[in-house]
């Protein structure tokens, strides 16, 4: 096999994966310093999901009801309070309750902070109340996101590992048979390469480059928008492990090794049944901006410059490859920077180290500096002609 980058290509659009709003970040603090609470949550809201408040009257009191996975998510806002409620599991008569609520205690003690899980008529709900004038922007987007992000992973742990039931059923729309087809074919392809490049590094006694590729092939399968259900949940406990320092780097290998080896046993129709969009409140990733970007870029500088001095353009493009996976995997980017990040994977799909380094590396400065930019591609000038890629 040649020595050239693995393919890439970017996720399809076919999804109703929540959009955050940037501009209403600054006036949802400004509203706040000016003790306007009612306009900064307003604001707030609108910035986690710009569709969420869509034919909704705020000028009063109002509530809002959104699924999220299986979970309920029940917003109401008041001129004094702002409450959330989100019933996520039933108990049945074969569900282990002591077990589950030893463990609902453990999840109310870490890693929540301020949202709780309550336990009301058979029905575990997450909880949590405030006073308007303590609704500051972070703290509303910390607590929303806690609520969210962690009934849509509990329930199906809490259903498979203590017989809870989901207290309704997600509220999901399938992919076009076209886009299930681009979709399957996008798995299939990441997962021929990994077995490639798996095998080659192993030819090669390249063992580190081993993490490498299995990060880079579970961050392009968790990067799919329309990836749900147990699969995600996975892929998500996978990905948390690679990147923990705490456990062994060997050890890491080993266990993703493994996991790798069931993805690729996994057959079409098992994937399948993970593929779909889902109804959801806001988007499990991290709030973003260009200087968190630029601080998470920074935070690798010195590994990028030991790259480029030592001429090692090998390493350096692994290195920005899983790199640029893993921001696209945590943070909710700015259209400009995804799409800066899309053009150069794509541009080095296939290429040698050599001719992949210096995009990639361009793209990395854009980021660092706050000027990334997606590559335009020309268009012809006519009536006919498509004027937005």
């Amino acid at each position: 096999m040649n020595n050239v980058l693995p393919k890439f290509k970017r996720p399809l659009k076919d999804s109703n994966d929540p959009k955050t709003n940037v501009s209403y970040w600054d006036k949802a603090l400004d509203a706040f310093d000016e003790k306007q609470y009612k306009n900064a949550l307003i604001h707030t809201l609108n910035y986690m999901n710009s569709t969420l408040l869509e034919g909704v009257d705020t000028n009063g009191n109002f509530s809002i009801e959104r699924g999220q996975g299986s979970a309920l998510i029940l917003l109401e806002v008041t001129d004094n309070e702002f409450k959330i409620k989100a019933p996520f599991l039933k108990i049945t008569e074969s569900t282990n309750k002591i077990a589950l609520l030893r463990k609902v205690g453990e999840v109310n003690f870490s890693p929540l902070t301020l949202a709780q899980i309550h336990l009301k008529d058979d029905t575990l709900w997450f909880g949590y109340n405030m006073p308007l004038s303590l609704c500051q922007p972070y703290k509303v987007y910390d607590v929303l996101r806690d609520v969210c992000v962690y009934a849509d992973d509990y329930d199906d742990e809490f259903v498979e590992k203590y017989k809870a039931a989901f207290y309704q059923d997600p509220k999901t729309t399938p992919l076009t048979a076209e886009n299930q087809e681009k979709a399957w074919s996008q798995i299939e392809d990441i997962l021929t390469d990994y077995q490639n490049y798996s095998a080659f590094f192993k030819e090669k006694r390249w063992d580190n480059f081993q993490w490498d590729i299995i990060v880079i092939s579970i961050l392009k399968l968790s990067n799919m928008p329309y990836v749900h259900g147990s699969l995600r949940t996975k892929l998500q406990e996978y990905v948390n492990n690679m990147f923990n320092g705490d456990i062994d780097f060997q050890f890491r290998i080993d266990k993703g090794t493994n996991f790798m080896k069931k993805l690729c046993k996994m057959s079409k129709e098992e994937y399948l049944k993970n593929i779909y969009n889902a109804d959801a409140l806001v988007s499990l990733k991290w709030r973003s901006s260009t200087e968190i970007v630029q601080d998470n870029m920074k935070n690798r500088e010195n590994i990028v410059n030991k790259y480029v001095k030592d001429n090692d353009n090998f390493s350096l493009c692994y290195y920005l490859q899983f790199s640029f996976l893993h921001l696209v995997y945590s943070y909710n980017l700015e259209e400009d920077q995804l799409n800066a990040i899309y053009d150069v994977l794509e541009s080095v799909s296939g290429l040698d180290p050599v001719k992949a380094a210096p995009k990639l590396l361009d793209t990395y400065t854009g980021l660092l500096n706050g000027t990334a930019t997606p590559v335009r591609k020309k268009v012809k000038k006519g009536l006919f002609s498509k004027l937005f890629s």
